[in-house]
């Protein structure tokens, strides 16, 4: 599945990944392929990333993350690698 994490300044992660794991507002959650789409709201915290059996870690602001077709996008005002 493909995730991206975005920024209004610039794309922080666009690859392929086994499994993310986002802050929703309602609690962490994690979505790994072929997930049922979503669309959640998103606050500070970690988001995790599996990738080439790698854990990718990013420090993020509020946002929202959505997911369709095998495709995940989190969209916040932040991100750096944690």
């Amino acid at each position: 599945m493909k995730i991206q994490i975005l920024t209004p300044e610039k794309a922080v992660f666009d690859a392929e990944a086994e499994s993310v794991r986002v802050p929703g507002e309602l609690g962490g959650f994690e979505v790994l392929k072929d997930h049922a789409p979503i669309l959640s709201s998103l606050v500070p915290g970690e988001v995790r990333v599996i990738a080439d059996k790698k854990e990718l870690t990013f420090r993020v602001s509020k946002g929202f993350f959505e997911f369709s077709h095998n495709e995940g996008v989190v969209l916040v005002d932040t991100a750096e690698r944690a």
